[in-house]
This record gives C-alpha cells, sequence and structure tokens, in this order.
C-alpha cells in the first residue's frame, strides 16, 4: 500500500496510505493538544473545545452539520486525550470530497457566545456524571498523584471549577494558538487518489493560520514509590491502581513494553489473571503500557471486595516483583507477541484502523510504519529485550492508589474525595 506525504505552504502536514481494493475511504484531523497543554486557568478547554466544533461554522448551522454528514452515509466522530484532539469521518471514496468539506469546515467553528454558554452546562452536566463513575474516577485521581506537576497529570475534562470559571475569549485565543495549521497532521487511508485529496485540502484549508506551538515538559517521568488511600463512602468495590515509568512513543523498547504489559495483564491469560482473577481473590486485574510524546507508563488496576484488597495488592506486587527479578519465560513472550501480530493485522484491515495507526506514529515520531514493518518490529522483540526494558524501567517500583470506601489501607489513612 503506496504511502504519501505532502505539507502546505502553512504548514500543514498530509499524510496517506491508499488501497484501491478497500471499498471505503477513512479521513482524520489530528489536533496536537490536549489537557496536557492547558494552563490551569485553561483546565478542559480542549475538551469543551472539541464539543464547540460541531456547533456551527460560517456556512453551517450545528444541525446542517449532522444532516451534511448523515446525507453522505459517514461514520463520524471526535475524542479528545491527553495529547491529541481527532476529527474523523469514514465513508465511501465517491464522498470524500464532502467529508473533507464537511471537516475542514467543522475546525474553523464560529466559536459563538450563545453556543458557548449553552454547550458549557453541557459540560459540567459531563463533569458530575464522570464524578459518579468510580472506576473513571479512580483513575483520573490516581494520574493526578503519580504524575504530581507533570502536565501529563491534566484532567481531560477539567473540573467544575476551571470549565465553569472558562470565558469564550480565553477559548478564541486558545484556538488560535493550538489549532494553528502546522501543530495538525492531516491522516487519510483507503480507496481514494493522492493528487485530488492534496488539492481538496489545500483548497479547504491553505488559508489557516501558522503559528508557534510547541509542547512542554517531553520529559520522561517517574512516580514516587508511596501508597495513596483515597476514600469515597458509596462506592462498592475497592479499586487499587499501580503506576510505573515507561518508554516514550519513540522508543524502540516501546515493543518489549507492550509485550510484556500482555504477558504480566492480559485478561484473557496472563500472571495477574492466574494470581488474581481465576482464584477469585479479585473481579479484575490488569496491565498496559501507554505510550505518550516524550514519555511513557505501565499501569496495572485491580478491582474487587474491599476486605480483599491489601491481599490482592500484595498478591499483585509479588508477581512484578517476580517478573522483575525473573522476567517472562519464552512461552509468555510468544503469546503475547501472537496476540498483538493479531491485533495489528485485524486494524489494518480497515482503512479506519490504517488511518489511525498511521496518524498516531506519524504525530509521535514523523515516521510511517506499514504493517509489514510493525509486525516485524513486535516479531523481533527477544526476551533480552523484555530484560533491558525491565532493567531501564522498573516494574516493582510503583505509586499505588487506592480508591473506595476503605479508610485505611496497610495502615494509610484515607483522604476523603
Amino acid at each position: 500500500m503506496p504511502f504519501h506525504s505532502h505539507t502546505l505552504p502553512n504548514g500543514l502536514q498530509l499524510i496517506g496510505e491508499t488501497s484501491p481494493a478497500a471499498r471505503s475511504v477513512a479521513v482524520g484531523f489530528f489536533v496536537r493538544t490536549g489537557s496536557r497543554d492547558e494552563t490551569p486557568a485553561e483546565s478542559g478547554v480542549s475538551h469543551f473545545l472539541e464539543h464547540m466544533m460541531f456547533k456551527g461554522t460560517e456556512r453551517r448551522s450545528a444541525e446542517d452539520v449532522n444532516l451534511d454528514f448523515d446525507r453522505i452515509g459517514a461514520n463520524y466522530n471526535a475524542y479528545t486525550s491527553e495529547e491529541n484532539t481527532v476529527y474523523y469521518a469514514a465513508l465511501l471514496p465517491e464522498y470524500l470530497s464532502q467529508g473533507v468539506d464537511i471537516l475542514a469546515d467543522i475546525l474553523r467553528p464560529s466559536l459563538r457566545a450563545d453556543d458557548f454558554d449553552m454547550e458549557k452546562k453541557v459540560i459540567l452536566e459531563e463533569i458530575e456524571m464522570y464524578e459518579d463513575q468510580p472506576g473513571s474516577v479512580a483513575w483520573d485521581r490516581a494520574r493526578r498523584l503519580y504524575y504530581a506537576n507533570h502536565p501529563l497529570g491534566n484532567s481531560v475534562l477539567g473540573t467544575k471549577e476551571s470549565v465553569g470559571a472558562l470565558t469564550p475569549e480565553q477559548m478564541r485565543g486558545y484556538f488560535t494558538r493550538r489549532y494553528a495549521a502546522n501543530n495538525i497532521v492531516v491522516s487519510v487511508a483507503g480507496n481514494f487518489d493522492w493528487p485530488r485529496f492534496v488539492e481538496l485540502i489545500a483548497a479547504k484549508c491553505a488559508h489557516w493560520n501558522t503559528d508557534t506551538v510547541g509542547r512542554s515538559q517531553r520529559t520522561e517521568w517517574r512516580g514516587e514509590p508511596a501508597l495513596h488511600v483515597l476514600t469515597r463512602e458509596k462506592v462498592q468495590q475497592e479499586y487499587a491502581m499501580m503506576m510505573c515509568g515507561g518508554p516514550p512513543a519513540h522508543s524502540r523498547l516501546r515493543y518489549a513494553a507492550d509485550a510484556l504489559a500482555l504477558a504480566v495483564g492480559d485478561d484473557g491469560g496472563s500472571r495477574l489473571y492466574w494470581a488474581l482473577v481465576d482464584p477469585g481473590h479479585a473481579d479484575s486485574a490488569d496491565c498496559s503500557y501507554v505510550e505518550n510524546d516524550g514519555n511513557g507508563a505501565v499501569y496495572v488496576s485491580l478491582s474487587g471486595e474491599p476486605e480483599a484488597t491489601e491481599d490482592n495488592i500484595a498478591r499483585a506486587q509479588q508477581v512484578l516483583a517476580e517478573v522483575q527479578a525473573g522476567g517472562i519465560t519464552a512461552e509468555e513472550l510468544h503469546q503475547a507477541k501472537s496476540k498483538i501480530l493479531s491485533r495489528v493485522v485485524r486494524g489494518s484491515e480497515r482503512p479506519m484502523g490504517r488511518m489511525q495507526a498511521i496518524a498516531a506514529a506519524w504525530t509521535y515520531t514523523g515516521e510511517y510504519r506499514d504493517v509489514d514493518t510493525e509486525l516485524a518490529n513486535f516479531e523481533a522483540v527477544t526476551l533480552a529485550d523484555v530484560r533491558a526494558y525491565l532493567d531501564a524501567y522498573p516494574i516493582d517500583k510503583q505509586t499505588v492508589v487506592a480508591f473506595g470506601k476503605l479508610k485505611e489501607v496497610c495502615g494509610v489513612t484515607g483522604t476523603p474525595v
């Protein structure tokens, strides 16, 4: 599948992978901005702004945006993370020009004060609903404690106080800075004509502004080993999160980290599964590697009956200590790589999967990786690579956070939240 790239004079980066045999095409605008790029006074503005993109432009009302997507049968949506805000659509090839027109149009929204005030109420309600989801709250609080003053600990939603205080002027200023053309990657994959796609994007986006953009604290972070206990009376289960450092997105060790995380904590059979879930000690136990810009982390999460929490934390820590000391077996590595290879192949069979994959690689590393290259990178992981990863990023040095109704865990008194 041929790869293409092109940069407009204003800095807008276009990348694409053509597949004439595909029956659809997917396109996405990846804005390299998220909660880690916000000041405390702007907390939550990236997610809020994502909502505002669908509230109308000079050419379209909010209703028109939805109707125009529906008329071409597009599967469209958007999401905000700590590092990216993404707007995308999957559609039939004959509707690509219309899809590009809608996406490019909503990325230059009106940002009217009346819409802002109305949508702020929606965001505040969303924050309240989020606060009623103990698993989500547990992770949000745990990230804040682990990252301390590092911006990756910023909440994507923000708080009721920060969002409530936001003004249209603050949002417009953030939009101008962070939605500059040279801070956006447009990714496309599937059945399309590359020269025609470049023409479409240039016609809609060549006038977009350029600005001085960047990102602070693109440095590795390792939280302090400690136990934090957060107490909320109405939570039925007790949640425990363990976080430690990992390789950043541009590191070759990311492949070993991904394989190890599956061997340690995949929910379909792994060290944590056999030690905690299969015997019935915990309802869930998993491990995941998360890659970030200049940083990475490994997360272990547990949930279960409150009275079993201390023992389950001890069991999980014993598993991690054994892996840190002795690594994993050749069989475990083979099984983990098989699962990853299956995941990569299945994802690559859809234009949406490839559009997302090439954009993720490009925004973090500036590189294009075809499916065969990505498969080869995972295939090449050896036990020696896993050992090198463990030596560089020990998984037995964790920031541990317990969240639930327990008022004390392992001698640590809880803080009400």
